[in-house]
């Protein structure tokens, strides 16, 4: 079983495996049919499509996120669909950095699914490797996903709870200019939740923006931020719940686990103008 990350080998090893099942998971945040018309111009072979908006996120009611989660009945529904099992190993890729590979290895974790990983390199490793693609959709046979408990999100009342004890550690995954709220693109609101620290989700990954750096690295990058902190008392954030969990899974990866996820984030914060607003750096 892999539960954090899969290499290209491995996986074109596994392509006829009927016990594993590739999602591809492709997305632009401004281009919301990028994805599904990337994943028919060509995607891993046997692999299916699932939308953050429409399968990996749930109805927004303008106060709970731009990316609240899903039902936990309608997500297992989808997971059934697309052939998810109780021993199917899922392995997610996208073409982002694995930034939204990652939200659907979370919400797997969620529903106590552990058989996920993320293609380490995504679509770009599989093409340097010069892997094949197809442009057809597979036929998938559905299967029963066991829904059960997993990890636990954090919710926007536990935050407000604990922020000023100090009791939680949060890790805002954005870039520094969004953070400091210098140039907000996405969120009517600009900067952070007050007392958050900035570790952008790109600074997991090697020069090249494409794999997941080494797990020391990562364990070393990630322990100065912690400061002896036990990682349970992290809670990961961002805009919207999709690239804290990249920050989540770097820590799994550098054998730092027990950091939950804030899926509302940046994006439920400040959409009630009682909560408290940050500017600049913490």
């Amino acid at each position: 079983m892999s539960a954090t990350l899969v290499g290209v080998e491995q996986l074109a090893e596994h392509l006829n495996d009927d016990l594993w099942r590739v999602i591809d998971c492709r997305h632009d945040l401004k281009n919301l049919d990028y994805g599904t018309q990337a994943y028919a111009r060509g995607h891993i072979p046997g692999a299916v499509h699932l939308h953050l908006d429409r399968d990996l996120s749930g109805a927004k009611t303008g106060s709970n996120g731009r990316h609240p989660l899903p039902e936990a009945a309608a997500f297992a529904a989808t997971m059934s669909r697309v052939g998810v099992g109780p021993a199917t190993q899922v392995v997610a890729y996208d073409n982002e950095g694995g930034i939204f590979a990652a939200r659907l290895w979370w919400l797997l974790r969620w529903l106590g699914h552990e058989r996920v990983a993320v293609l380490d390199g995504g679509l770009a490793a599989w093409k340097r490797a010069k892997l094949p693609l197809e442009e057809r959709a597979p036929t998938v046979a559905a299967a029963q996903f066991n829904a059960r408990p997993g990890d636990q999100p954090v919710t926007v009342e536990a935050v407000l709870a604990t922020r000023a004890s100090g009791e939680l550690l949060l890790l805002d995954a954005r870039n520094a200019e969004r953070y400091r709220g210098d140039n907000e693109t996405l969120d009517p609101v600009a900067g952070h939740i007050p007392g958050a620290v900035n570790r952008f989700y790109a600074d997991n990954l090697d020069d090249d923006g494409c794999f997941f750096k080494e797990p020391a690295q990562l364990a070393t990058d990630f322990a100065a931020i912690l400061a002896g902190r036990d990682p349970h008392s992290v809670v990961q954030t961002c805009g919207s719940g999709v690239t804290a969990c990249h920050n989540l899974l770097a820590m799994e990866i550098a054998g730092l686990a027990g950091s939950r996820l804030y899926p509302g984030s940046w994006s439920e914060w400040c959409a009630d103008s009682a909560r408290p607003v940050a500017r600049g750096e913490a």
